[in-house]
């Protein structure tokens, strides 16, 4: 931590001040020059604290400005290393994306994704608090008296579907219109896999993992098309452990250079569970000279 020259000068400027009257006073009533020197004497060891600290200051600060020479190296190795690293490995490989709470996917990660050779065919992104009318979506399936965990494992399962085989068009007008959903890019395009992003950084989420992700991800499965569940490192409520019960690749720290990696690298034969959290095996799939084999993403 660096240390706060200023309040410290200030402190010690405030003690000087008490030690000239204390001189003063004691001169008049002791009219003896004793305590003057004893004074002087504190005086100059207060100076040299003054010292000490400001060199201790300087110190710290050429430290900092090393790590940040340092990290700031890293990240151009990364940035500059990474196309080499990926460039071509998934060529023709066709993927869906579906963001859950509205998630902002930085530009890098589609990048990451086309320099590897990924179509990126769809784009999903279903909204935080919706606040969609449940009277009405259970009048456009013409059922009553639905749960509204039974309506969202439905939700999932039918987009899901309609992602997979571009039917269905008139609930994706639905949806759209009620809010719940933005839908970009074309449906029914085979996929080879599916990448769910959870951007949970509100403490209320959209939807419950166990009735809207993982029914979804259930779906997707059964169409043995390979999921991939990933999110930011900073997040209020992780999702990758629950991801993680229905076996599939995860990825906890996509916002890094090293979880884009991860991620291609899972997509191209190495499945796991990546990034830096406790529920990670490692922060990047073991390469071998099998890596670039295209895998269903299942552990």
């Amino acid at each position: 931590m660096i240390i706060n020259l200023r309040y410290h000068i200030a402190s010690l400027v405030a003690t000087f001040l008490a030690l000239g009257i204390g001189i003063l006073i004691g001169s008049i009533m002791l009219g003896n020059d004793t305590l003057v020197k004893q004074q002087q004497q504190l005086t100059r060891k207060l100076e040299l604290q003054i010292e000490e600290l400001r060199k201790k200051n300087e110190a710290v600060q050429a430290i900092v400005n090393n790590l940040e020479t340092s990290n700031d190296v890293k990240e151009q190795f990364e940035k500059q290393s990474l196309p080499f690293l990926l460039a071509g490995r998934l060529s023709g490989y066709q993927v869906a994306i579906v963001e859950i709470n509205n998630y902002r996917f930085l530009p890098e990660f589609t990048e990451t994704l086309k320099t590897s050779g990924v179509t990126v065919s769809s784009v999903t992104t279903i909204f935080s608090d919706p606040g969609f009318d449940q009277e009405e979506i259970q009048s456009f399936w013409g059922q009553k008296d639905l749960t509204p965990e039974l309506i969202t494992r439905r939700l999932a399962n039918e987009i899901g579907q309609t992602i997979v085989t571009g039917g269905n068009q008139e609930l994706i007008n639905f949806l759209t219109a009620q809010g719940i959903i933005k839908a970009t890019g074309q449906y029914g395009v085979p996929l080879n896999g599916v990448i769910i992003i959870r951007g949970s950084q509100e403490q209320k989420a959209c939807y419950e993992v166990d009735t809207f992700d993982l029914p979804l991800i259930d779906y997707f499965l059964k169409q043995k098309i390979s999921v991939f569940g990933v999110e930011e490192t900073k997040v209020d409520r992780s999702c990758m452990k629950a991801y993680q019960r229905k076996e599939i690749t995860t990825i906890d720290n996509i916002d890094t250079i090293p979880g884009q990696a991860a991620l291609v690298l899972a997509m191209a034969g190495n499945p796991g569970h990546y990034g830096v959290k406790p529920t990670a095996q490692s922060l990047l799939p073991k390469l071998d000279a099998s890596s670039g084999k295209k895998d269903k993403g299942k552990i």
